[in-house]
């Protein structure tokens, strides 16, 4: 048998709605797989057709693809990616290529040919092929099942100018559009369960992710920092963060409970954190916040003390994971992979100085005239500059310029 060159065909879905900007990010996707793909053994990729095309190596084993294709999977951006064969423009090595990506598949009792001719100058027509490749496997495979609605499995035959691409086994993408393609936001970044969800559903939406990690130091230990940093690592496989900002925040929060009515200290820690956050944003050019808050999940999460946390920042705040119950985030956090990382207790700024009673129905009026006590005009520019950028790789992440090397 013919020795095919092995390639992951790349689906996208959103993508392809874009109309006259589809082009870039097309692009943006292309630029994204290939800074990420840097493990395999990639000799290049092409736009072909409405897909992007990964060519592997020649010589690359079945189960090296099979784990590049599970990696391409997890990078926003993809909806589905085939894993098969390029071959000539020959029916004779279509069908040789169907029956090794056929063979690629684990377990199976019906099957469909779906084959695509993007260029009328192959003189075989999509029905034709169909039938001439259907044939072919049919023989070779008498005891499976030719199937036309909901087969186990669809041979994808797909004729382009100058090769024809053969697949058999996908798998189902995290969809979405690539990172880079909707701008910057800075995501309040904790090492708990929801704030790294929250971060890599934007990442999905095609935002590049600027954390934003509030540290209970030195009043608490710094584990907190290295759990965020696992989890940033967990992220930066697929490109959804950037960088991490660390603010030692809990000499504040210490000032903060000395002066605050204990019933208001909850909502004055997260607004000094939105208006900080809200600052580093400004400074990298973000363009709103990102939270993980989760409606009535805790005080500081009803509709009351969210509006009187809104108030302190001009920013949009983006809450992807509102109307979500606890369940469903701990399924997208083991989706993102961070959900084991997230699971380990570390003291942090959440539970420092915490009253026995927060308020759940704050006044406006009231925080404000609380938050009068505190200079916050000094202390906001004061903690940007007092934090801690750690690095990550995003290769839609384009670093905003200082004024000092502007200058």
């Amino acid at each position: 048998m013919t020795e095919f060159q092995r390639i992951c065909l790349v689906h996208y879905h959103e993508i392809g709605l874009k109309g006259h900007n589809r082009s870039t990010f097309e692009m943006r996707l292309l630029k994204n797989l290939e800074a990420l793909l840097t493990d395999f053994d990639i000799v290049t990729i092409h736009r072909i057709s409405g897909r992007l095309c990964v060519f592997l190596r020649e010589g690359t084993d079945w189960e090296t693809e099979k784990r590049c294709a599970e990696f391409i999977r997890k990078v926003p951006g993809v909806a589905r990616v085939s894993s098969g064969y390029k071959c000539e423009r020959d029916l004779k090595q279509m069908e040789e290529a169907a029956l090794a990506a056929m063979a690629d598949v684990d377990d199976f009792t019906s099957f469909k040919v779906q084959a695509r001719r993007n260029h009328t100058d192959f003189e075989v027509g999509s029905m034709d092929m169909n039938r001439i490749i259907g044939a072919a496997l049919c023989e070779a495979h008498p005891e499976k099942k030719v199937q036309m609605k909901n087969p186990d499995v669809v041979v994808g035959v797909e004729v382009v100018q100058n090769a024809a691409y053969v697949y058999a086994r996908s798998v189902r993408g995290v969809g979405g559009l690539p990172v880079g393609s909707s701008g910057k936001v800075a995501c309040l970044l904790s090492s708990g369960i929801d704030s790294p969800v929250a971060t890599w559903r934007m990442a999905r939406r095609g935002a590049v992710c600027i954390g934003v990690h509030f540290s209970g130091r030195p009043q608490t230990s710094d584990t907190s920092e290295y759990l965020v940093d696992d989890i940033a690592h967990v992220l930066e496989k697929t490109g959804c963060i950037a960088r991490v900002y660390v603010v030692p925040f809990g000499d504040y929060q210490r000032e903060i409970s000395l002066k605050v009515p204990p019933q208001l200290r909850v909502i004055m820690y997260r607004r000094l954190m939105f208006k900080v956050a809200q600052e580093i944003a400004r400074r990298e050019g973000a363009k709103a916040l990102v939270t993980g808050e989760s409606l009535g999940q805790v005080a500081s999460q009803t509709l009351d003390n969210i509006r009187c946390t809104d108030a302190a920042v001009e920013l949009p705040v983006f809450r992807p994971l509102i109307g979500t119950d606890k369940l469903e985030i701990i399924d997208m956090a083991q989706q993102a992979g961070t959900f084991e990382i997230s699971s380990q207790d570390a003291p942090d700024c959440c539970t420092l100085f915490m009253p026995r009673s927060p308020e759940t129905h704050a006044q406006l009026e009231d925080v404000l005239a609380a938050e009068a006590l505190l200079p916050i005009d000094e202390w906001v520019p004061e903690i940007a500059d007092a934090a801690e950028p750690h690095d990550y790789r995003c290769p839609g992440y384009k670093p905003k310029k200082s004024r000092k090397a502007q200058a």
